[in-house]
């Protein structure tokens, strides 16, 4: 069976990579096609009716390298109709103003598009000031929020957890 899921990230200091290849341990590696955004054009994300798209925020709310490249492209695709999954990393204690807020600057970028987005994922547990990825209500972040810096021993289960939701999510969909 072909891999109905693409999942695109774009990583700096490899931990984005390693949060890409555990989503796609849990849901599947014949599911998830991964692709690092740096190595492919993000239209071909356009071949996948689910996507995942994983990034990071850096410094004081800024856009990983990989995606600020490619920031333009996004809103060049046709993703209408598609179902879209989002997953970011973000350093809460060291830039808690910022935390993810690339994550919700994506998700900003996306919606745009009229995909429909899954994969809501609760605020709690993290110590944070600010984000610009959480929904209007402030009880979600727009996607999974990891945190390898200060709570790396929460990554896997929070992983675990939320692709259960999103197969959960899809399944139902």
């Amino acid at each position: 069976m072909a891999a109905t899921i693409g999942l695109f990230y774009g990583s700096t200091t490899c931990y984005t990579e390693m949060a890409a290849e555990k989503i796609q341990q849990e849901l599947g590696e014949e599911l998830v096609d991964v692709y690092n955004i740096k190595d492919v054009s993000l239209s071909l994300s356009e071949d996948y009716d689910v996507l995942i798209f994983g990034i990071s925020t850096w410094d004081f709310g800024e856009l990983q390298e990989d995606w600020e490249s490619s920031w333009e492209q996004i809103k060049t695709l046709n993703l209408a109709g598609k179902t879209v999954a989002l997953f970011g990393l973000g350093d809460q204690l060291g830039y808690g103003d910022w935390f993810q807020d690339a994550l919700g600057m994506l998700h900003d970028e996306l919606q745009i598009l009229d995909c429909d987005i899954i994969g809501y994922w609760p605020n709690q547990g993290y110590e944070f000031t600010a984000s610009k990825a959480l929904t209007a209500d402030k009880d979600y972040f727009v996607g999974l929020a990891l945190d390898d810096e200060n709570q790396f021993d929460l990554s896997e289960q929070r992983v675990e957890q939320w692709c259960a939701q999103l197969l959960e999510q899809l399944s139902a969909g």
